[in-house]
């Protein structure tokens, strides 16, 4: 694994499990979105947050890539990478790798957007998420951007 922020591990579930005998593609968006919640309990805008300030994050845009199977009773482990952020928003990369094998299995670009639930609408991260986020992201700098973020889906023809 890289030297992203350790965003949990679960162990793949038999109600995830489908018919061709590997975890189910919506499955994979589940477990990223436990991922998710570590990065945001981290940055204190986790689930107390939500009901302490009436404001959250919504994800306004995501992107899966199914790099290699899991089955059931797999464990997993998650990475997380902060590729930016501005005021509002933060654009973040899950990887999930096998724990024993320790393959790359998938992997969740997402753009979230900080929403005060009162409105609606979007509105600027409080200044202590900020700061753990300009924090985490400053660590990510010097990471590589993965070469799966941005990527457009399309069948390319030669």
């Amino acid at each position: 694994m890289n030297k992203c922020f350790a965003s949990g591990e679960l162990t793949v579930r038999p109600d995830w499990v489908d018919y061709n005998g590997h975890m189910n593609v919506g499955y994979y968006v589940v477990a990223f979105d436990k991922a998710t919640d570590a990065l945001l309990d981290r940055l204190g805008l986790g689930a107390s947050y939500r009901h302490e300030c009436d404001a959250s994050v919504f994800v306004l845009e995501a992107h899966v890539t199914y790099d290699r199977e899991v089955g059931l009773g797999d464990r997993l482990l998650f990475s997380t990478q902060i590729l930016d952020h501005d005021a509002k928003r933060m654009h973040v990369f899950h990887r999930m790798y096998h724990a024993d094998q320790h393959y790359l299995a998938a992997t969740n670009e997402l753009m979230i957007m900080h929403i005060d639930l009162k409105t609606r609408r979007s509105a600027p991260f409080p200044e202590a998420a900020m700061e753990r986020l300009q924090d985490l992201k400053r660590d990510h700098d010097a990471l590589p951007r993965p070469d799966a973020a941005g990527r457009t889906i399309a069948i390319r023809r030669s």
